[in-house]
């Protein structure tokens, strides 16, 4: 994959769990619901037709105040390798995360932001990787919730 720092964020984290779990944790939106965003944000999902053109389509619920409407469309499924969708509500971006089995017991997940200009981007880049730490937190919790 391509990588332009001025207009990217990449994350990622290296998982004590087996692919299909972590896999798992994303494609079914009764685990994503539980774990997507950042601490202390609820989620409400009203769509999440996982296919390319598919929307996903949820109300992210703050902390201690406000609710924000998310609009995507899936744009690529890979099972067990990668999902992305292009954002249509604001912040516009393009998300692509990907799934790399290390083991048996360990896969690592990245997550790349893509924006059309650096500015977007840096409007976004200081708090985004910080969040993104936290919703791999709450990933890794609700992965030991989950049985294959």
């Amino acid at each position: 994959m391509e990588y332009n720092s001025n207009r990217e964020i990449y994350s990622s984290r290296v998982l004590s769990s087996p692919i299909e779990i972590v896999y798992e944790a994303f494609s079914n939106p009764a685990h994503l619901s539980k774990w997507w965003g950042p601490n202390g944000f609820t989620n409400t999902f009203h769509e999440f037709d996982l296919r390319p053109e598919g929307n996903w389509i949820l109300t992210m619920h703050g902390p201690e105040k406000g609710h924000y409407e998310n609009s995507s469309v899936f744009k690529s499924i890979e099972p067990f390798k990668l999902i992305s969708w292009k954002r249509i509500s604001k912040p516009l971006f393009e998300m692509e995360v990907e799934f790399k089995k290390l083991s048996d017991s360990e896969t690592e997940i990245s997550f790349r932001m893509k924006f059309e200009t650096a500015e977007e981007c840096s409007k976004i880049k200081n708090f985004a990787g910080p969040k993104n730490e936290e919703n791999f937190d709450r990933l890794e919790r609700e992965i030991e919730n989950i049985k294959m």
